[in-house]
């Protein structure tokens, strides 16, 4: 993208990319990534520069010259200093650097824009990274702090570093993916109507000119219903027509090669909803606990001994944080006696004024007066029943201020808790499923990220194709990824998704202090929908509220919907069995 964003420029340049290759003993080698890219993506070998300790393939060679034909530079460790090539716009490493120093100077490679002058295109006022290091991670972080030194404002040096979801598994090493079927259609309309139709899906049509009004609209995969829809609704009818027949066809014959999201087969997973007041909403603890009133006020002020306590000893004074001590050793016995000692101006007052301060910052929900009558009741039990010097609290109010927060933090879970239990679970609690309010699972829900890339298995139900399945936690030889296998291979499974945990599209379910992402989704051939959470032996123990919240989803579907909550094996059921005596 970007040497097409370089042509026809008054100033020359030519995007280089540059590659990192591993050490001799790794997998990908300097050869390796060579034969790659030549066999694989059909580069020029004359385009491409190896330059190592042992190879100096860019010996001699200026690489601003026109003329130039080098287009990719190979090296391992030869450039991280010394080599400066402000066309050097894309950096791809396969390695796993340690030091991040190293990863820093390999970054910078990338860094120099040419001429340093703002180009039209976007694309060459960027740099680009593509990593698999986690030392890379840490160094492209501590960019920003690097632009501060520079010079830069903070929101300077924040605005120009961007970090974008990317993974080396549709490139380089990764099982290839699927090639997408091409339809071609030539239709006579104004270039107005051309933009239009254009807009609807840009990453999948490409328009071509043609004599006159004709032009040639290139599909690339498949349309959704919706993208469709407004391309015949944007189109003059006899274009329209022909546009319509001609994709018909193309899908019909090809068919075969598309995952149902890409045919279009949206499904939706209802949405677990809970009645309050006569009003159906989300079963979500933060919305229901909207509708109920509670104070601050009504929960204990006291820290016990085992929250918060202020030792003396010979030589420093000690704090107890539930369990954890902290240690703040002082110079003499002087300081040490200060500890106690009252200071003009100290009051009581005064610290539930600096604690307010700092505890409001984390819970802006709590009125201020409340806030402060409850701090003032901590404060008196703390110098008075627990006789803590008032004195001894001021030296250490700020670790008090993150115990209160702790503390505040606790009681609004416990809040939480019991309007969550008093909603779903209750005798008089109305639980509902919502279609209409559900889960919508589509073509490119997932997309960025990163995806399962092995060989050993190729998923033949997977909703978004065998290429588009979302990586599992832990390797093939993993109990998740065994689990996927045996849920791929049930013959009542029309289709099933790898859901992606905290993913802005995934499917949830409400715990009364967060939310649990079940591992698979599925619509079985007979409609139904199911869902599975898979818990290895060493989590079951744990996973008792996310078992009880998927059987109420169950329950309250009226048999639309079945939870299975499988594990490695029970009763001699593996997560085959388990799921088959579900449905």
């Amino acid at each position: 993208m970007a040497e097409e964003a370089a042509k026809d420029r008054a100033a020359y340049i030519r995007p280089i990319v540059l590659f990192q290759a591993e050490d001799k003993n790794r997998e990908v080698t300097v050869e390796v990534l060579r034969h790659h890219l030549i066999e694989t993506h059909h580069i020029d070998g004359n385009a491409i520069a190896v330059a190592t300790g042992d190879q100096r393939g860019l010996d001699g060679i200026d690489l601003f010259k026109p003329d130039c034909p080098i287009e990719y530079v190979i090296t391992v460790e030869a450039l991280k200093e010394g080599w400066d090539c402000s066309f050097a716009y894309v950096f791809c490493s396969v390695a796993n650097i340690k030091s991040a120093t190293d990863a820093e100077q390999l970054l910078g490679r990338v860094l120099r824009m040419p001429y340093a002058t703002r180009r039209k295109s976007p694309l060459l006022n960027k740099a680009y990274a593509n990593l698999v290091s986690k030392s890379f991670a840490e160094a492209a972080n501590t960019l920003r702090d690097r632009l501060v030194d520079m010079g830069f404002e903070e929101q300077e040096a924040e605005a120009n570093i961007e970090a974008v979801q990317s993974s080396l598994d549709e490139g380089l090493w990764g099982e290839r993916r699927r090639s997408k079927p091409t339809a071609r259609i030539s239709i006579e309309v104004t270039p107005e109507v051309l933009a239009t139709v254009k807009a609807v899906a840009p990453e999948k049509l490409k328009i071509e000119a043609a004599e006159g009004t004709v032009a040639v609209v290139e599909v690339t995969g498949f349309l959704r219903k919706s993208e469709k829809d407004l391309i015949y609704a944007s189109l003059p009818e006899k274009a329209a027509n022909h546009f319509r027949e001609v994709v018909q066809r193309f899908e019909a014959e090809n068919a075969h090669e598309a995952s149902p999201a890409e045919l279009g087969q949206e499904f939706v997973v209802p949405r677990l909803m809970a009645s309050i007041q006569g009003e159906l909403i989300f079963a979500d603890a933060d919305i229901m606990g909207e509708y109920f009133e509670w104070s601050l006020a009504s929960h204990s002020a006291q820290l016990s001994r085992a929250e918060f306590d202020v030792r003396d000893t010979s030589e420093a004074f000690e704090i107890d944080l539930d369990g954890d001590s902290l240690m703040v050793r002082h110079s003499d016995q002087f300081d040490q006696m200060m500890l106690d000692v009252p200071v003009d101006g100290w009051t009581e007052a005064g610290l539930v004024n600096l604690l307010t301060k700092q505890v409001r910052q984390s819970d802006r929900a709590i009125g201020h007066s409340e806030m402060v009558a409850w701090l003032s009741d901590v404060i008196r039990h703390l110098t008075g029943a627990r006789a803590i010097p008032l004195a001894t609290l001021m030296r250490c109010r700020f670790i008090l201020a993150r115990k209160l927060r702790d503390k505040i933090a606790a009681i609004r879970a416990e809040v939480r808790k019991g309007v969550y239990q008093r909603c779903l679970f209750a005798p008089e609690a109305q639980p509902q499923v919502s279609f209409d309010n559900g889960f919508r699972f589509h073509d490119g829900m997932f997309a960025g990220v990163p995806c399962y890339r092995g060989t050993k298995y190729r998923f033949t139900r997977h909703y978004l194709g065998w290429d588009r399945v979302p990586a599992f936690d832990g390797n093939e030889d993993g109990e998740e990824f065994k689990a996927a296998q045996l849920l791929d291979s049930i013959s009542d499974v029309e289709f099933w998704v790898r859901n992606v945990a905290k993913h802005v599209d995934a499917f949830w379910f409400p715990l009364a202090n967060g939310r649990t992402y079940p591992d698979f989704v599925a619509k079985l051939e007979d409609g139904r929908l199911l869902v599975v959470e898979y818990k290895g032996a060493h989590l079951v123990a744990d996973s008792l509220e996310k078992q009880a919240i998927g059987q109420l989803w169950q329950k309250s579907s009226e048999e639309k919907g079945i939870y299975v909550f499988a594990e490695k094996e029970r009763n001699g059921m593996n997560v085959k069995a388990q799921i088959l005596e579900a449905l």
